[in-house]
This record gives C-alpha cells, structure tokens and sequence, in this order.
C-alpha cells in the first residue's frame, strides 16, 4: 500500500470518527429526530461521498426519512414488502423482480433484538473507499442513530402514558363524585349500590336524591362509550340532571330537558340509556320514566315481579323523545325495586350465552325477601361463576331500594 494510500485511508477514518463523535455529541445534548437525520444526511453525503441514498424508518408504518441523489422521490413512495423482514446486506441484483429501488446497489438493515427498525439503500459509494469498510461504518452510523431515535419514541411513549394514567385518575376521581356518600338505611327505607367497573374509568351512575321530607328520586344511568369521555359526559349528566330536579318536579319534563342537553353535547355521538323514578312516602305512589335502559324490577305483596318498562327511547338519540310516557303506580308500600345496567344481564358464559333478563326474574322470585346486600352478593357471586373463564365485557351497576 502506498504512502498516498495510507494517508487517504487515515484521512477516511479520521472523517467517520468525527462523524460519530459529531452524532454522539447530538444525541448526548438531546437534538430533536430531525436533527439528527440531517447529520445522518450530511455525514453520509458530504464526508462519505456517496452519491444517492434512502432511509426507511419503521414507526407503526415505514417511512422514508432521508433521501438525496436519486431519480425519484423515495419520500412519497412505500417501502417494497420483500425488504420488511431482511436481516443482512444485500445487493440488488440479488433481487429479481425490477422495481424503484434498483437505482441502488446495496440494501442495509439496522436490527434490534431480531426487529428490523430501518432499511437503507444505498448507491454509488466512493470508488477510492474499502466496500466492506464503506458499509461497516454506514452500519454502525445508522444504528447509533436509530437507536437514540427509538430510545427517544420510547421515553415519549413513557411520558404520554404518564399523562394518561394521571387524565385516568382525574376521571376517575370525577366519577366517584358522581355516586352518593351514603345511602339511607332506616326501618323504613334502606338502598344498597354496587358498582363494578370495567376499565379504570366507566360510564355508568346511579343516584339517590331527596326532594323534600316525603318525596326521593331514584335513578341510573349507562353512557354508550367508555373511559374518559363517558365519564364527562356522564358528569355532565348529573349536574343537569339534580339542577333541573331543584328547577321542576315533574319527571318528564325532567327527561325531556335532560334529552335536549345530551343530544346538543354529544351531538349524536353518544347516547344514555336512563331510568328514573320519584317515590313519595306518604302518598305511596311512583312515578318513573324508562329511556331505553333495561327495565328494573318491581316486587310487592300485591302483584309480585314486574318489569318497568313505560318511557321512550335514549337520551340524545332524536328530540323530541318520541311517544314519552310516564309510568304511575299507585297503592305501593312494602316493596323492593332492583336497578341494574346491561353489563349485567350481557355477561356471557364460555358457550356465548348471555346471563340475561330472565335469570334475574329467576332469582328475585325465589330471593326479594333477602337483605339487599345479600341480594348484591348473591348475583355478584352468581355471575362469576356464570361466565367461568370469560372476562366482564362491560360496567355492571345495580341499585336496590327497598321499602317497607
């Protein structure tokens, strides 16, 4: 080897060097991505003298990130399929079908853990350069660069799921105002809740409201959607809802309002099931309104189970509610009136089959004479053992109201 030689190879190592020292530097003061490809782009282009390349990046699609030198524009063209999954060098020729990305000569993965993370193509490398040197250092270039760039994707990452842990609990702190402190529990009038959720964040409420010292109003409620969203939108619903309840006493008029603000918020995106219902203690009446959610049931002495079903369709879905009708029982004392939401009658078993109305019906005609705590256990326990291996699909919320 020639003096000239030895001093252009010590020359080529000095620049690639330089180069990674440069990039080191970069990356150690924490350059944006975009920075770093633009040195990615000079290094390879101006020290290097190579005269065409294209960078592919994998992040949930591949991209073109860097391309000088070529015909066409690699940038606004997808990554060909055969390159995906390759995990040595290759030159074109090794590849038969023409295509695009013949312009180049030779096709470099970068891989991580037996994960391609980019593809490079590159073309007309110096002639005065070592080919297997050439593409030694564009190797170890590019997966100092990749990786810093997938280490700043995943710390990204680790702060936006930060966030939406901290939104998570926010929401979910916002959902527990929306369940009453306490309940009463006299030798008149007992209520038991239970709320199961399914993800952190649901969209379910139940509320119990006293209106004065002989009336209450008993309700639940289930958001289409879940998580956040429904959360808020579910909050929202209460604080219209015990607004309009100081605003007017009638339930329907209740309803419709409720109806009105849910479709101009949600804009028909979303929609509520409701059902509400006003008891009053001394006159022994009830009034309820069902908006398309599954009908509670009634028991008492006089006519034993029955499904409350009088009302209309869901809240949001249409103004005015079509065909709203309020349902009046008269003469009622001594009574329990169960509430639940469709997670729990959907609930399905390893075969596909849902738990279901009926089996509800079942047990309340065997059971309504039970403490209503009892009777919570007694489903939850029941529907763990219905489903078997299977997972809640959905909030499961059930309200009981005894009175007696």
């Amino acid at each position: 080897m020639s003096e000239l030689e030895i001093k252009e190879r010590l020359d080529r190592k000095e620049l690639e060097l330089n180069a990674l020292l440069e990039i080191t530097q970069a990356i150690n003061a924490n350059v944006p991505e975009a920075s770093l490809y633009k040195i990615f782009h000079f290094t390879l282009r101006s020290n290097l003298n190579i005269r065409k390349l294209a960078l592919y990046v994998f992040d949930e699609r591949w991209n073109c990130q860097v391309n000088f030198g070529t015909k066409n524009s690699f940038q606004k063209l997808q990554l060909d399929s055969r390159f995906h999954l390759i995990r040595r060098v290759h030159k074109m020729t090794e590849f038969e079908e023409e295509c695009e990305f013949h312009e180049f000569d030779i096709v470099i993965p970068v891989a991580h853990e037996n994960e391609t993370l980019a593809v490079i193509f590159v073309g007309g490398l110096d002639s005065n350069m070592d080919f297997q040197d050439g593409i030694k250092f564009i190797q170890a270039l590019s997966n100092i660069i990749i990786v810093a760039i997938e280490n700043k994707k995943l710390a990204r990452k680790q702060l936006e799921q930060e966030a939406f842990r901290k939104e998570l609990e926010i929401a979910s702190d916002v959902q527990q105002f929306l369940f009453p402190e306490k309940l009463p529990k006299t030798d008149r009038l007992q209520l038991e809740a239970s709320y199961l959720p399914h993800d952190l964040v649901g969209g379910d409420y139940y509320d119990y409201i006293p209106i004065n010292k002989t009336q209450f109003l008993l309700c639940v409620a289930d958001v289409s959607g879940k998580g956040i969203p429904a959360a808020l939108m579910m909050s929202n619903f209460q604080a219209s809802l015990r607004t309009l309840l100081r605003q007017m006493p009638n339930l329907t008029e209740i309803v419709e309002a409720l109806n009105y603000q849910v479709l101009e918020n949600a804009k028909g995106e979303k929609f509520i099931t409701f059902f509400g219902a006003i008891y009053d203690i001394n006159l022994k009446t009830l009034v309820y309104v069902n908006a398309g959610h599954n009908p509670p049931i009634l028991w008492d002495k006089k006519h034993g189970l029955r499904l409350l079903e009088e009302g209309s369709t869901v809240l949001g879905a249409m103004h005015p509610l079509p065909s709203l009708q309020e349902g009046f029982i008269t003469d009622l004392d001594d009574f329990l009136l169960f509430c639940y939401t469709d997670g729990l009658t959907e609930t399905v078993n390893e075969n596909g089959v849902e738990y279901g109305q009926q089996s509800l019906m079942e047990y309340f005609g065997k059971n309504h004479h039970k403490d209503l705590k009892t009777i919570h256990q007694d489903i939850i326990v029941g529907l763990d053992g219905f489903k078997g291996k299977n997972s809640y699909r959905d909030d499961i919320t059930m309200l009981s109201c005894r009175v007696g």
